[in-house]
This record gives structure tokens, sequence and C-alpha cells, in this order.
């Protein structure tokens, strides 16, 4: 039983991870930029004994943020806060803003935990610190070398390298997480795009797409998390997760239909014509998303932490549908 820091704790993983820790005995330490109420995400009273919870605010996190009230008395951290991947990004100097949030945050947290006698810190970054696609090759391993090509995921990759360089000088542990894309209740971006699309009923021009992608659902990926926190073995490593089952877009695209119980019409279109209309629009990285391969060898993570994950794809894919489709009976959308 620990005391546990979860930063960017009001967030689609940090919510998930919350009970998660909560319900295995965690007292959970919920970091926020500002007040949160977790009304909602605990199925755990508030409590300073294991199994509860407490909310510590951040304010906007940064290379000078203050962290020793959130890590007093804290065991382990486990760092999900992020300037996220934006698809539009309007700032003058994009790999400046995404350092200062995801590699000089991540480091001032790490050298603050170190010092507050914290044990471990559980740093949860992309699958992107990898690269973009692995078409034309094999699997992703944590052995390949880094080749990040856009700034959030040199950001990440940066931070990978602060917390090494923290670790070999302190003594803290640090586990490295790069997660396959992931998916589940409260899902956004590409995934809640193909949700939509699928949920719509209008014939798409997906059906011949012979890729394959990783996933890893939210329950999955939280139950890793805390094998993280708690394995002896976890410490010093760099882990890539997936749920193990990698699918096409077209066989991702007719398993939401069927699980929403729509009847989904795929035309097969020549790739090379989506990719040319893409190119004329402007969405060359959309079409990269739908047509090339990305793929993650999972198998050291569950060597070294005797893990497997404890939901099949279908029956995450289940979960989100239900939420997405309640979601929007609800509110008039998956907002």
């Amino acid at each position: 039983m620990r005391r546990v820091l979860v930063t960017g704790a009001d967030g689609f993983v940090g919510r998930a991870l919350n009970r998660r820790l909560c319900a295995a005995a965690h007292t959970v330490r919920a970091a926020t930029w500002e007040p949160a109420d977790f009304t909602s995400c605990f199925d755990c009273p508030p409590a300073s004994a294991p199994g509860g919870w407490e909310n510590v605010v951040t304010g906007d996190i940064g290379p000078d943020t203050d962290w020793s009230a959130a890590l007093d008395g804290v065991d382990a951290v486990v760092h999900l806060a992020a300037r996220v991947h934006i698809m539009r990004d309007d700032s003058p100097d994009p790999l400046s803003e995404y350092r200062r949030v995801n590699t000089h945050a991540t480091e001032g947290l790490a050298r603050a935990a170190a010092m507050a006698g914290v044990k471990r810190i559980v740093y949860v970054s992309t699958i992107k610190v990898n690269g973009e696609t692995t078409q034309g090759r094999g699997p992703f391993t944590p052995n390949d070398p880094p080749a990040p090509a856009d700034p959030y995921g040199i950001s990440k990759w940066q931070a990978e390298q602060a917390l090494a360089r923290i670790a070999a000088e302190t003594g803290l542990e640090v586990v490295v997480v790069r997660p396959a894309l992931v998916y589940g209740p409260g899902v956004r971006g590409n995934l809640e795009a193909l949700l939509k699309l699928a949920a719509g009923g209008l014939p798409l021009p997906l059906g011949g797409i012979t890729n394959a992608r990783s996933l890893i659902g939210l329950d999955n990926l939280c139950d890793l998390l805390i094998r993280c926190v708690e394995h002896p073995a976890a410490a010093g490593r760099t882990f890539l997760v997936s749920d193990g089952e990698d699918l096409s877009t077209t066989e991702l695209v007719r398993r939401l239909a069927r699980h929403m119980g729509r009847r989904q019409i795929l035309l097969s279109v020549p790739e090379g014509l989506v990719r040319a209309f893409a190119g004329l629009v402007k969405k060359r990285d959309v079409a990269s998303r739908l047509f090339d391969s990305l793929i993650v060898d999972s198998s050291e993570v569950r060597r070294a932490l005797d893990w497997s994950p404890p939901v099949t794809v279908d029956n995450g894919l289940a979960r989100t549908c239900q939420w997405f489709l309640r979601s929007r009976s609800n509110g008039g959308g998956a907002a």
C-alpha cells in the first residue's frame, strides 16, 4: 500500500487510473492545475489512509512548478500531465512550448521527487519516441534507436533522457511506458473521429486497407501502470505496451460499427487515390494514420512484469462504443 501522486489526474487516463489505484488500496494524491471535482471519479471516499484520495493543486506546470506539497509523504509518482499532440498548433515555436511542459517540467518534478525521498516515478511517454510508422519494417521494440519526428515526440524523448540522468545521479527509480494508441470511455482525437464516422452510417472509402495498428485499452493501460508502480523488476526499464491484437483500419471501423449496432458500408477505393485527395486538401497526415502500419512488440513488458492485458480488444471497444452512444444521447455528442 503506497501513497501515489498522479499528475494530470483529471485527464482521460488519469481519472481511470485514480479509481484503479484506489481499488488496489493505494492512497491517491490527485494533482491538477486547478481544484477538481472527483465525486464521480472515485468509488472510495476522501481519506488519508490507504484506499482513499486527496486533491492537490499545482497550477499550470512548467520548469518552476513548486512540487513540494504534492510530493510530501509520497512513495511513487505516475506522471501523466503533458502538453499533448496538437493537430493545428498556432504557437510561433511549438518545440519550445512542448519542451517547457513535457521536458523541463518533467525534469523539475523528478528532481523534486528525488529530494523528497520518493522511490519511483512512472513516466507515461509516447510511442512517437520510436517513430511515426512501422511501414516496411518489423514492430517497434524498446531497443530500437529513438526516431521522434514531431515536436511532441521530441519533447517526450528529451524528457526520457533527462529522467535517465536523474536516475543515475540520485538513485530515483524510473519506469518509462510508451503506449500504443489508447482507446476507452472518454477517448478523444483520432479514435473519437473514427467513432463518429462509424456511427454516421455513411459509406466510407476504407474497405481495402491492409495495414496493422497496435492499440491499448484504457483498462489495460491502467492495469499495467499499477504493475509498474508495484513490481520491483520495473525499475530502470522502458516498456512498449499494447493489447497484443493488431487491427487494420478497415477491421477497426467494422468492429466499432458492429458494437454500435450500425450497418457499415466500406468501399474499396485505391489507396493512392485517397492519399492523392488527402494531399489536395492538406490532410496527408490523416491519410498516413489511416493507411500506414504502427505495430509495437510488447513481449518484454509481459515477460519482465508477468503481465497480460486483462481486457480483450473486443470488450474494450464495446465499452468505448457504449460510452460514445451514451454521450451522444445525453448531450448531443461525445463532449
